[in-house]
């Protein structure tokens, strides 16, 4: 499982990624957001408060993604993929 070493939050609920394998990407948090789990999410002061945790993503109140998914997405949401 690649490491998250990088988390940096961009406008429109995204994120700037870099893994430890070297992927990088920018991940799109956004279609994630209709769950309930993520609802603080869509307060963007809150979303700024990402930080690499646990090889994926977390924030304070312990949302999180795993690198699996965010690996995924970016190779999936590329251009060509």
């Amino acid at each position: 499982m690649d490491k998250i070493i990088r988390a940096i939050p961009l406008n429109d609920f995204r994120i700037d990624i870099v893994t430890s394998s070297g992927i990088s990407g920018i991940f799109d948090v956004k279609p994630y957001l209709r769950g309930s789990a993520f609802k603080e999410l869509e307060d963007e002061s809150y979303f700024r408060l990402v930080r690499p945790a646990h090889h994926g993503i977390m924030w304070p109140h312990e949302q999180d993604f795993s690198s699996d998914t965010i690996v995924w997405d970016i190779q999936n949401s590329q251009p060509g993929a």
